[in-house]
């Protein structure tokens, strides 16, 4: 069903200027009105489509850098001025496990997992309990925590957010997000460097992986469907991941930021899942958007 043009009108206002505020000299949104008649609404008609008078998770996953944080916002904003459907995001990322924990899971487990990222570094057991508060009928208070990755910790729990209502949308963005676990054959093989010098005995492959199959699935289970974003291959999840921390750095001064080098061996971290993630996501998700090389949402297909 076409938007009537007073709908559109209220819609294009709020998600244009959305975007203006995101945009900076380097990143500049193209095709903004192309893009949200062809991609945006028709998502967020699908979602409104699909709810039925019970909170919805919705899950939006994809590569680092694809977009997935400014793609949820943008449904928001739709949700709410065309359906007045309240609608909160939230990452998984904000469910990072705090320095301090990384710290000793490295000791006890391997080095690898001090660094932020794949599963194993969640708190996954509060995560869990928040979403199934979220999905509860009688809803009570939460306060859902906040990371801030310019310091790789936790932020502190004044800057946390607070849901006191109970929305009719969740849409739970992650990189990882209806990822499966892999059989011990295909850990056998290093798919970097990373896995082949600091993983030797695959102490850490086998942990992610097992991390996977039992406390990861249970959170994947309560998503009621799923968006994919495809990247086009795994080279422009590095690209995409330099332009992001760029933009950290004009936010946050003062604050260490990643240097390519330093980004080109954390997304090491990441590369196992995200790629087998590119290959079987399209045909699991409800789903999936096409991104070109030019960071451009391409194509739009529906799981029959």
């Amino acid at each position: 069903m076409n938007l009537k043009e007073t709908e559109l009108s209220k819609v294009k206002k709020k998600y244009l200027k959305f975007l203006k505020s995101k945009e900076t000299k380097r990143k500049k949104f193209k095709d903004k009105i192309g893009q949200l008649k062809n991609f945006y609404i028709p998502l967020s008609d699908y979602i409104y489509k699909k709810y039925n008078n019970k909170t919805l998770i919705v899950g939006l996953s994809g590569g680092q850098g694809a977009g997935k944080t400014t793609i949820a916002e943008i449904i928001k904003i739709i949700l709410k001025e065309k359906y007045n459907l309240d609608t909160i995001n939230f990452s998984i990322d904000d469910y990072y496990k705090t320095l301090k924990e990384r710290k000793i899971l490295s000791r006890k487990t391997n080095k690898l997992f001090l660094t932020r990222g794949v599963p194993g570094t969640h708190q996954t057991n509060l995560l869990l309990n928040h979403i199934n508060i979220l999905k509860r009928k009688k809803f009570k208070k939460i306060k859902m925590p906040k990371f801030d990755k310019s310091i790789d910790d936790r932020s502190q729990k004044s800057e946390w957010t607070t849901v006191k209502k109970k929305p009719n949308i969740v849409i739970f963005e992650g990189w990882c997000l209806g990822a499966k676990s892999q059989t011990k054959k295909k850990l056998l093989k290093p798919v970097n460097l990373l896995e082949k010098n600091y993983d030797m005995n695959l102490t850490w492959r086998s942990k992610v992986n097992n991390e996977l199959e039992k406390k990861y699935k249970k959170i994947f289970n309560l998503i009621s469907f799923f968006i994919f974003l495809k990247v086009p291959n795994f080279k422009y999840v590095l690209k995409w991941r330099i332009k992001q921390e760029n933009d950290l750095k004009l936010k946050s001064k003062g604050k260490k930021i990643m240097s390519a080098n330093e980004i080109n061996k954390f997304i090491m971290f990441y590369e196992r899942i995200t790629k087998e993630m590119i290959s079987y996501m399209p045909k699991k998700s409800d789903i999936t958007i096409n991104l070109d090389k030019e960071h451009k949402l391409k194509k739009l297909f529906f799981l029959k």
